[in-house]
C-alpha cells in the first residue's frame, strides 16, 4: 500500500463535506486534486468508498467503518507531533464542536467566537443539536452536554452547574389550580421533552412527576413558550426559565424541592495525547464559565 496523510485527510474532509466540491473549497484545493486523491486512495486500498451517480457521491459501508477508526488515529497522530513542536506552534486544521441548541445558541457562541478570533489559522465547525451526537462517530472533536452523562466512555470536564425549575404560566395555575404541595401535582399536565422521558430527567426523589399531557417538543425554549401560553408544566433549567420568571411570565412550582445540580460538561473522545486545538479550547470554555454564570446573577 501507498497512501499518504494528505490522503487520509482528504478522505475524511470528502466524507464530512459530502461533496469533492465541498472538500475542495474547504481545503483550498482544486476539485481534480480532490477527485485523483480519493481515486488513488480507493486504488490503494483495494474497495470503493464512494459510489458515484449523477453527480453526487455516497460513501459506502466501508468508507463509513474506515473512518470511524482513522479520526481517532489521526487526531492521536496530530497530537504526538505537536507535543514535540513547543507550545507557539499555531493552531491549524479544523475543530468541530457539537452543543446543544439553546445553551449553545445563549451562552457559547461569543465564548467560540473568541477562540475563534484567537487562532485565525484554524476552521471550526459548529453543530447545535439537542439530541446526542456519537462524538467520535460523527467526527466531533469535542463537545458540551447538559445534564448527566450518559456515555462512560467520553472524558469529560464540568464548566459549571444550574438548576432545574418546574414551571407553569399564572394564567394555567389560574385554570387548572394552584400547586402547593406535590401530590398536586398529579391533577397537572406536563409538556414532556421528545428526546427523553420526563421520568429519566425528574431530579426531586421521592416525588412523583405530573403525567404527560399532549403537548410535546425536541427544543427546551419551545417548551418554555408552550408552558408561558398556558399549555402545561414544564421542567426545564434555569438558564431557559430565568428571564420569564422575572418577568412573571413563569411562576417556579414548588421552588423549595430539593434537587442535585445540574452538571454542564464539556466533553471529547478519550483520545491520548489530546490534541492541542481540543485542550485549549476545553480550557478556553472553563475558563470562559469560571465565574458566577450570567443567568444566575440576581437569582
Amino acid at each position: 500500500m501507498n497512501w499518504t496523510i494528505n490522503d487520509i485527510e482528504t478522505f475524511l474532509a470528502v466524507l464530512e463535506a459530502g461533496s469533492i466540491s465541498g472538500a475542495a473549497a474547504r481545503a483550498d484545493l482544486s476539485k481534480s486534486v480532490v477527485s485523483k486523491r480519493i481515486s488513488d486512495f480507493e486504488a490503494n486500498l483495494g474497495v470503493p468508498l464512494f459510489t458515484r451517480h449523477a453527480g453526487r457521491i455516497t460513501p459506502t459501508d466501508s468508507a463509513t467503518e474506515l473512518a470511524e477508526r482513522l479520526r481517532p488515529a489521526l487526531a492521536e497522530l496530530i497530537a504526538a507531533t505537536e507535543s514535540v513542536t513547543g507550545q507557539e506552534t499555531e493552531l491549524r486544521g479544523r475543530l468541530a464542536i457539537a452543543a446543544p441548541m439553546s445553551f449553545g445558541i445563549r451562552f457559547l457562541g461569543p465564548v467560540i467566537a473568541g477562540f475563534a478570533r484567537a487562532h485565525p489559522r484554524l476552521e471550526i465547525v459548529l453543530d447545535y443539536d439537542d439530541q446526542l451526537t456519537d462524538l467520535a462517530r460523527m467526527g466531533f472533536d469535542v463537545g458540551v452536554r447538559v445534564g448527566l452523562m450518559k456515555d462512560s466512555t467520553l472524558m469529560a470536564r464540568r464548566i459549571c452547574e444550574d438548576l432545574q425549575a418546574l414551571v407553569a404560566s399564572p394564567d394555567y395555575l389560574a385554570m387548572h389550580g394552584a400547586i402547593t404541595r406535590p401530590e398536586d401535582l398529579a391533577g397537572h399536565r406536563a409538556i414532556s421533552y421528545l428526546n427523553m422521558r420526563l421520568g429519566d430527567i425528574w431530579p426531586f426523589d421521592g416525588v412523583e412527576p405530573p403525567p404527560v399531557g399532549r403537548m410535546t417538543a425536541n427544543n427546551g425554549e419551545a417548551m418554555r413558550d408552550m408552558a408561558i401560553g398556558g399549555l402545561g408544566l414544564a421542567l426545564l433549567p434555569m438558564f431557559l426559565t430565568h428571564e420569564a420568571l422575572r418577568r412573571g411570565d413563569l411562576v417556579h412550582v414548588l421552588p423549595d424541592l430539593v434537587q442535585a445540580p445540574l452538571p454542564i460538561n464539556v466533553v471529547w473522545p478519550p483520545i491520548r495525547p489530546l490534541p492541542k486545538k481540543t485542550r485549549l479550547f476545553i480550557d478556553h470554555v472553563a475558563a470562559a464559565f469560571s465565574g458566577v454564570p450570567s443567568w444566575k446573577i440576581g437569582i
